[in-house]
């Protein structure tokens, strides 16, 4: 009996109470209901994401739009959504998917979004932190549509960048990685970013949180914003340029080389390396500025060097106590703010920098020593001094970017680079300072008993290409260097030569193979277009045997060095001529036959397909971080030339040696068939002879010419004397035909004044036919309106009668509905007296006379039939009283029927008015009036 009560109840599943939930949150109506109930479905949001997005997300979204003004309901409803964006890794619901779905319920509908950004206008710190948690959750999922979104919200990205302003941490750390993942492909975003202060506030946050010496990750997320709204956008550079923002890049750009204070504690690792990040991305964002080739460079050229920020980078490049790559990023800067701009190319070698091959003596008291106490150099000396003096594999890339900043400093600027290479030959024939030298590290390689640095030949090779390449009077001056005294009787060597004897000792003392690479990329460049370069390069006939033997070395570890020389010697051969060292036929022959077409082809061809050079471009051109030499062997320049002439030097193999190539150089055209210039020649005195029998021909033209000319002149003497009779014929007949046309003008005068009367007089008896035929048609008028009055008149009078009879029948109708109604009243009251009697009889005689309840009953029921009898004369009263009124009705459409009747009439009458008027005949008024007493009468009888 007991057993029900001891049981346990059912136990909800977890869906089950998923649903309950969602249900119990659309169908709530009070405020505490739904918050229960979000309550509830944020409990499972961690672990069932799906089945409360599928039940709920909709009522999630919808209650907070309703439920907004509550700031704990909107707290839970936010934090229930960003679990439902991230759940729990483990559990069985989890899946990429749900974001998806849950981005896109948000971003179909444009107010889901601006609900969001409504929140940032409130000062509760939940409201605004979980917004741009869900914002950025959103943004992560479906990045495109929700930029559209944001961008098309009333005032969203205004209200974004507000929120930098807040004071809270937090919220604004959150803001601002919003902001960095929103802006960086959209530029219509960037644009509105930009325009809404943003830069002001970000430089505030910088400040505000250390700069970059003691900032942490928000200085780096601020320089990450600022080069998202930067990068390669022309007008939200010229805004940031025009609000004058470039001085504090310089300002902060300054704080990055100066030392702290003095006895500061060493910094710790993680603060060193976010400090370094930090530098890192300032320096990216002013590189952003100085993209080659785009709108405003050379603007932002000219304003950086005003405000000192290429000053200040080239100080930072070279302190000490900067980290390598810093100090590399930082050259790189320079190079660009340098690169294409004449005028701060030509003012660039006057700065000075601290010397990169002294360092500061140590100060006393255990303090270190000041920058100040390094001596300074001037900024090129510096840069070679960096780029060649400094062997370590861990500089690398501080080398690389100084070699950069070199090239920058002559790139496109001839008189640079030749004021350069002049002051490269002047400091290699004194023999001053040979470390820092071009010319002397390629002429006069070290031969000492230390490790020989590879990158030290490969940077003189590289600085010395560029100061040659496509350059004739650079090449003119560089081969003019020679090694040797003539008069100590030394042999004198060019300085092709001597880079050439160098490169073959080093092949055969299988040295580094970047220094073989280094003296073949300047000698391809150097020789490329060069007859005389390639004259000096034939003049030692065993430097070709030297390299064809490497090409064909079967042994060789280096596939590019082959190919190099390979395309040396084809370089060679393309520029040679027949008057060369050796003469072009006997060099093709002796490429053909000791290194041979199919190899030259081959090793070509293994050169372009080496992956250093086919992925160039996408390779990094740095250290590897692992204390070895890098795999950096080709320069940009080099690399751009040797894919755009691979295909020349391919066919140059196969080109005939009778064949010279035509090289124009300062306007001297070189190397060209010596064949052919005997074929010129031979056509040349042909056409000569073709122009003196021309000559000859034309003098005799030009007496025939002579002679027609004077035939020309008699005829038209002839033809003027002819010409002037014929004018003086032609004026006396325009003077005859003048007088014609006077006389008839004046007849014609005459014939329209006769028909301009004619016409008036027409006019006038027309104006007085139409003012008759006015008064006739008035006249008309008028008596037709009299008729017309009168019949209305008449059949006025006809429906007031027949109203009158109908009312008079009515009120007949009206007596008798009366009478019934006072017969009805009496019998109601006749039967009602005696049912009364009845009643009062039965009750007093009830409790005696109980024999007498059967004639009592029939009584009863005689009584029951008078009524009935009653009712049924009364249903026929109220029959009569409908049939009265129907017959008032018909009655009533009997008289609209007869005012039917009388329009048709009226419109006979005056059918037959208008049409007896059209015959001509004369209508009285007697006659109409007896057409009306007839109509009265026939209407009568039909009433009747």
């Amino acid at each position: 009996m007991f057993s029900t009560i001891t049981s346990a109840p059912a136990k909800q599943s977890v869906s089950e109470t998923i649903t309950i939930l969602s249900g119990r949150l659309s169908s709530a109506a009070l405020l505490e209901d739904r918050r229960a109930a979000i309550l509830g479905l944020r409990s499972f949001a961690k672990e069932y994401p799906a089945s409360v997005a599928s039940g709920a997300l909709r009522s999630l979204i919808g209650s907070l739009s309703k439920d907004g003004e509550d700031v704990d309901t909107v707290k839970v409803i936010l934090e229930t959504l960003l679990m439902l964006f991230s759940p729990n890794q483990d559990s069985p619901e989890a899946s990429e998917e749900i974001a998806l779905w849950l981005a896109d319920e948000f971003t179909q509908r444009q107010e889901n979004i601006t609900l969001l950004l409504d929140f940032l206008e409130t000062s509760d710190f939940y409201s605004r932190l979980y917004s741009l948690q869900l914002l950025l959750a959103i943004l992560s999922a479906r990045t495109e549509r929700t930029e559209i979104c944001v961008f098309t919200a009333p005032l969203g990205i205004s209200r974004l960048v507000s929120v930098l302003d807040d004071r809270r941490d937090a919220v604004r750390n959150e803001a601002l990685t919003l902001l960095t993942y929103l802006t960086p492909s959209s530029p219509d975003i960037q644009k509105l970013v930009a325009f809404s202060n943003v830069f002001g506030r970000v430089f505030s946050i910088i400040e505000a949180e250390g700069s970059l010496s003691e900032g942490d990750r928000i200085v780096e997320d601020c320089l990450i914003l600022l080069a998202n709204l930067l990068r390669l956008n022309p007008s939200n550079q010229s805004l940031f340029r025009e609000e004058g923002y470039i001085p504090q890049l310089a300002k902060l750009l300054e704080s990055t080389y100066h030392s702290g204070k003095e006895g500061e504690e060493e910094v710790a690792l993680w603060a060193q390396e976010q400090r370094n990040r930090n530098i890192y991305a300032l320096l990216a964002v002013i590189r952003l500025f100085l993209v080659p080739g785009a709108v405003g460079t050379s603007r932002n050229q000219a304003v950086f060097w005003q405000h000192g920020v290429l000053y200040h980078a080239l100080q930072l490049a070279f302190s000490h106590d900067a980290e390598m790559s810093i100090r590399a990023e930082a050259l790189t800067a320079c190079a660009d703010v340098i690169r294409g701009n004449s005028k701060l190319q030509e003012t660039f070698a006057q700065l000075q920098i601290p010397s990169v091959l002294e360092t500061a003596p140590p100060a006393s008291n255990g303090q270190t020593g000041k920058a100040n106490s390094i001596p300074a150099v001037y900024v090129i000396d510096g840069l070679l001094d960096l780029t060649l003096s400094v062997p370590t594999a861990q500089a690398f890339d501080l080398r690389l970017a100084a070699c950069q900043c070199i090239k920058a400093y002559f790139f496109n600027h001839p008189g640079v680079r030749l004021h350069f290479l002049r002051r490269a030959i002047d400091g290699h024939a004194s023999g001053v300072d040979e470390t820092a030298n071009v010319l002397t590290t390629l002429l006069r390689p070290s031969n000492g008993p230390g490790p020989i640095d590879p990158y030290r030949h490969w940077f003189a090779a590289v600085i010395t290409f560029h100061l040659v390449f496509e350059n004739a009077e650079a090449k003119a001056l560089a081969m003019a260097v020679t090694e040797g005294d003539a008069e100590s009787g030394e042999e004198v060597v060019t300085s092709i030569q001597t880079i050439t004897a160098h490169l073959v000792s080093g092949l055969a003392k299988l040295d580094d193979d970047r220094i073989s690479m280094g003296y073949l990329i300047l000698l391809i460049g150097w020789l490329f277009e060069d007859l005389d370069g390639v004259n000096d390069f034939l003049g030692e006939g065993s430097n070709i045997q030297a390299l064809a033997q490497e090409v064909i070395r079967h042994n060789s570890n280096s596939t590019i060095v082959q190919g190099l020389c390979a395309m040396l010697l084809g370089v060679a051969y393309e520029f040679s001529t027949k008057d060369s060292p050796i003469p072009r036929s006997t060099l093709h022959s002796v490429l053909t036959s000791r290194m041979g077409r199919d190899k030259y082809i081959d090793s070509l061809n293994k050169l372009r397909c080496h992956p250093l050079m086919r992925n160039f471009e996408v390779l990094p051109q740095k250290a590897d971080g692992t204390g070895n030499l890098p795999e950096v062997y080709f320069d940009t320049t080099f690399v751009d030339f040797f894919k755009d002439n691979y295909s020349r030097m391919i066919r140059a193999i196969d080109r005939d040696p009778g064949m010279e190539i035509s090289v124009v150089t300062n306007g001297i055209q070189k190397g060209i068939s010596r064949e052919m210039v005997d074929s010129l020649r031979a056509q040349l005195d042909e056409k000569e002879r073709e122009l003196q029998a021309i000559l000859v021909d034309m003098a005799s033209l030009n007496g025939n010419l002579g002679q027609e000319q004077a035939d020309h002149r008699r005829t038209k003497e002839t033809s003027a004397a002819e010409l002037a009779r014929i004018k003086n014929v032609n004026v006396a007949i325009q003077q005859h035909h003048e007088e014609e046309i006077k006389k008839i003008e004046a007849q014609q005068r005459s014939k329209e004044e006769a028909h301009q009367q004619l016409l008036e007089a027409v006019q006038k008896e027309a104006l007085s036919a139409v003012e008759a035929i006015r008064a006739d048609f008035r006249v008309k008028e008028a008596e037709l309106q009299r008729q017309l009055d009168y019949v209305r008149k008449t059949a006025e009078a006809e429906a007031a009668r027949i109203q009158r009879r109908s009312e008079a029948e009515m009120a007949d109708l009206r007596a008798t509905i009366s009478r019934l109604e006072v017969d009805l009243m009496k019998a109601n009251k006749a039967k009602a007296e005696e049912l009364h009697a009845t009643r009062e009889e039965f009750t007093a005689k009830l409790s005696a006379e109980e024999l007498k309840t059967k004639a009592a009953e029939k009584r009863r029921s005689d009584f029951e039939k008078q009524l009935s009898q009653k009712d049924k004369e009364l249903k026929e009263s109220q029959a009569q009283i409908k049939e009265k009124e129907e017959k008032r009705s018909a009655t009533q459409g009997e008289l609209d029927d007869l005012l039917m009747v009388f329009g048709d009439l009226e419109e006979k009458v005056e059918k037959y008015k208008n049409r007896l008027i059209e015959l001509g005949e004369s209508v009285s008024d007697g006659e109409e009036e007896n057409e009306e007493d007839e109509d009265e009468d026939a209407a009568d009888g039909d009433v009747d």
